[in-house]
């Protein structure tokens, strides 16, 4: 890994900003082995599914609680990784989900403005305790719909979310509000970059109209002492096997296998969204 775990003045960035982004944290033969996986990995995308984003386009991505051998489950398990987001939620960190977001050339869809605080409050877990590394696979940019955030509003606490298509989207008269006191960001990422962020910040991204496309890959984590009170299709506090960093190239041969299939969740078992009262 060409970085390691984030430094004082990075954890200072993120707690004053909700988000601090690491140039270059996967090196760049880390960032090709998972493109390359991805890209290859036909049951990735045979458990892809699509959610739709209110304005006609479809966002496909796949979803797993568990992290395996693969190349995806040694990158959420290593070191750097693991260590930078226990430094962020100051406490232990354990696996929430990750996911695979495949934002296609010419049809990828948008997000809609959310905080995930606002889906996964549904599932028992007290407190915004949560982190989330946004690993780009694809250069991102403002063309092919790259992450955009509202710099501060993790400290807005949470926002009422309301269904937008088959998305969470926070409450629009109050984002109108926002968007006219604190800062929009545009997060543009090279190949390895990650987008550490937390569970409040305001984020979303456009449709990808452009001919490129726009993969990233998503690790969250929430705190060991965050535990759910109540059972969800995302799992309670379970230790976290970490892994050297060059655990990493190690695994880029592996691929997801029938073996792994408690590892995946689909689109029936997501109940964060359906969870949700409209406002």
């Amino acid at each position: 890994m060409a970085k390691g775990i984030v430094s004082d003045t990075q954890v200072a960035d993120y707690n004053r900003d909700g988000y601090v982004l690491v140039r270059g944290m996967l090196s760049t033969e880390e960032a090709g082995q998972l493109s390359r996986a991805a890209r290859e990995d036909r049951v990735l995308d045979q458990k892809s599914f699509g959610k739709g984003d209110g304005e006609g386009g479809v966002i496909r991505l796949s979803l797993w609680n568990h992290p395996t051998d693969t190349i995806y489950g040694m990158i959420a398990r290593s070191r750097s990784i693991v260590e930078s987001a226990a430094r962020l939620l100051e406490d232990e960190p354990y696996h929430y989900h990750s996911k695979m977001i495949m934002k296609d050339a010419r049809v990828g869809g948008a997000w809609a403005w959310h905080q995930d605080y606002g889906y996964w409050y549904q599932n028992g877990v007290l407190e915004p305790r949560l982190t989330s590394a946004y690993i780009a696979v694809d250069r991102a940019t403002r063309e092919n719909g790259c992450l955009q955030v509202v710099r501060g509003s993790h400290r807005l606490g949470r926002i009422e979310h309301q269904l937008t298509g088959d998305q969470a989207g926070a409450d629009p008269e109050r984002m109108e509000q926002i968007l006219q006191r604190y800062e929009l960001v545009h997060v543009e990422m090279e190949p390895g970059d990650v987008l550490f962020f937390h569970a409040n910040m305001l984020h979303r991204s456009d449709q990808n109209l452009s001919d490129e496309p726009r993969w990233s890959m998503i690790c969250c984590y929430n705190a060991k002492s965050n535990d759910p009170y109540k059972e969800s299709h995302h799992p309670r506090f379970t230790p976290l096997d970490v892994v050297p960093d060059d655990a990493i190239l190690a695994a880029a041969e592996r691929r997801f296998t029938g073996a792994d299939a408690t590892a995946w969740m689909d689109d029936a078992e997501d109940r964060s969204a359906r969870g949700l009262v409209s406002s």
